[in-house]
């Protein structure tokens, strides 16, 4: 089996759709298709970029062409219903950080709001790794901690990294989340497309939030599809390194 074919055949498998991380973790184990390369996750990345037989959703997303039309349908990416196409947009951004934090051995957890939001083939519920939030403080901090988009545990139980993806909504909102949750050693990420980038540095140059400045950062749309195809790529070099 040629390696294009390898990619393929991981994509029909999973309704024609797959993320780069998805096909890094799984295009190698297909039988029958030697990667004779010693930088196999690049040469995926570059099959997935033939326009012959694939096509580009958005950053880090990619798809069959014999399934587009299926997709299209399937699918919010273009929608004429704006509010369906804000969703999926949003939850797909979810689910890359909650996989992410998976990987990375966080417990994560997405509002219960949210929980039946699709992340391409499966809900957030399936991937999510905390069904309720930790009662880590008090109920007015719990409150307001369990509205975040998505959050990532250490083992003792305690919010490290909290994320609010912002494709749409109102980004003083969100700082404003921060802000209440500061005396917590917690990371916390602005998510959105670049071109928000200078309203979020506006925003966050308030006085009011000095307190969280140095602790907040903004992660636009294609970093975070990077990060999460490179999570691939690290957590299977770290099982041959640490687990062989």
């Amino acid at each position: 089996m040629k390696q294009y074919e390898a990619v393929i055949k991981v994509m029909e498998e999973n309704c024609g759709l797959a993320t780069l991380g998805f096909l890094n973790q799984n295009v190698l184990k297909v039988p029958n298709c030697e990667w004779k390369t010693k930088t196999p996750f690049a040469s995926i990345r570059r099959i997935v970029q033939d326009e012959r037989f694939f096509f580009k959703i958005k950053p880090g997303l990619w798809a069959l062409k014999s399934y587009k039309d299926e997709i299209l349908k399937k699918y919010p990416i273009k929608s004429e219903k704006l509010k369906e196409e804000k969703e999926f947009n949003h939850s797909y951004y979810q689910g890359l950080l909650v996989e992410i934090g998976n990987i990375k051995n966080f417990q994560t957890f997405v509002p219960n709001q949210d929980k039946n939001k699709k992340f391409l083939n499966r809900t957030l519920k399936e991937i999510r790794t905390v069904e309720y939030i930790f009662n880590f403080s008090y109920d007015n901090i719990i409150n307001r901690a369990k509205t975040v988009d998505v959050v990532w545990f250490n083992k003792r139980k305690l919010p490290k990294f909290m994320f609010e993806v912002e494709h749409t909504t109102n980004i003083n909102e969100s700082l404003l989340k921060f802000f209440d949750l500061q005396d917590f050693n917690i990371n916390f990420y602005i998510v959105a497309d670049n071109n928000r980038k200078r309203e979020y540095e506006q925003k966050i140059s308030a006085d009011i939030f000095d307190a969280i400045k140095n602790r907040t950062k903004f992660l636009e749309y294609y970093k975070l599809s990077e990060w999460h195809s490179n999570s691939f790529k690290i957590s299977d070099i770290e099982k041959g390194i640490f687990y062989d």
